[in-house]
């Protein structure tokens, strides 16, 4: 992919779940073959540099591709939880356009995680109700409006066009969804700060507070259901 593109690449940055290479002006993404990565560069195109990073060359089937580098790329994390929850909300304004297929809708993704969660251990008194909001909301999505399902604050970057997006994992489907991984950001959180995101976001962005809520839940234990997640899922419940 180096010599294909042209990249002269650097040394890779310490990520979990990609390989992410810097090469000057450029950076090269490679994912693991899962779901949640098959249509991330198709949704960064989408956004067209609206609030997200550039795309400048892709390979679907390698689950590859290059978007510009941000630069100073300072991470919303280096700021307040205040000021960085305020950015992001205007990064999500900017990325929730409406979209449909070939993107995974989050009804289908619900119907799933409603299925999958009673299977998973957790105790009856926190994942009942969640499985009750997942089998009703997910087949009543208000909207269809493309969603990064990952916005949190080491997820925004500083560049010379402001605030961007990276790092997506795009679902179609109603706009509360979207804020549930910055209602929690900042793990370990308190439900304090949770509480408070949750009221400025739903304020700010005209969400519904209760299918906000439920959504945040469902998404601490159904996307990754470590113990941080948990508690913070508890939290919310409480």
């Amino acid at each position: 992919m180096a010599t294909r593109w042209a990249l002269e690449l650097e040394e890779p940055v310490d990520t979990a779940h990609s390989l992410v290479v810097p090469a000057g002006e450029a950076v090269l993404k490679v994912n693991f073959p899962d779901e949640e990565s098959e249509f991330e560069p198709l949704a960064f195109e989408r956004w067209s540099g609206v609030g997200a990073v550039r795309v400048l060359e892709k390979d679907d089937e390698l689950r590859a591709y290059v978007v510009e580098r941000l630069r100073p790329a300072t991470q919303l994390w280096e700021l307040t939880d205040d000021e960085a929850t305020e950015i992001a909300a205007g990064v999500l304004e900017q990325l929730w356009i409406p979209a449909d297929r070939p993107f995974r809708r989050l009804s289908d993704v619900a119907a799933r995680w409603a299925e999958e969660l009673p299977t998973r251990g957790f105790e009856p008194e926190l994942v009942d109700p969640v499985v009750d909001f997942l089998r009703e909301a997910g087949p009543t999505q208000r909207e269809s409006v493309l969603m990064h399902q990952d916005l949190h604050g080491g997820n925004v970057l500083l560049s010379a066009r402001g605030w961007l997006a990276i790092d997506a994992k795009p679902l179609v489907g109603e706009r509360e969804f979207d804020v549930a991984s910055l209602i929690r950001d900042r793990r370990p959180t308190t439900k304090a700060a949770m509480e408070r995101r949750l009221d400025y976001l739903v304020d700010r962005l005209s969400l519904d507070q209760e299918r906000t809520r439920g959504w945040a839940i469902a998404h601490a234990l159904a996307w990754n259901g470590d113990s941080e997640m948990v508690e913070c899922a508890r939290m919310l419940s409480s």
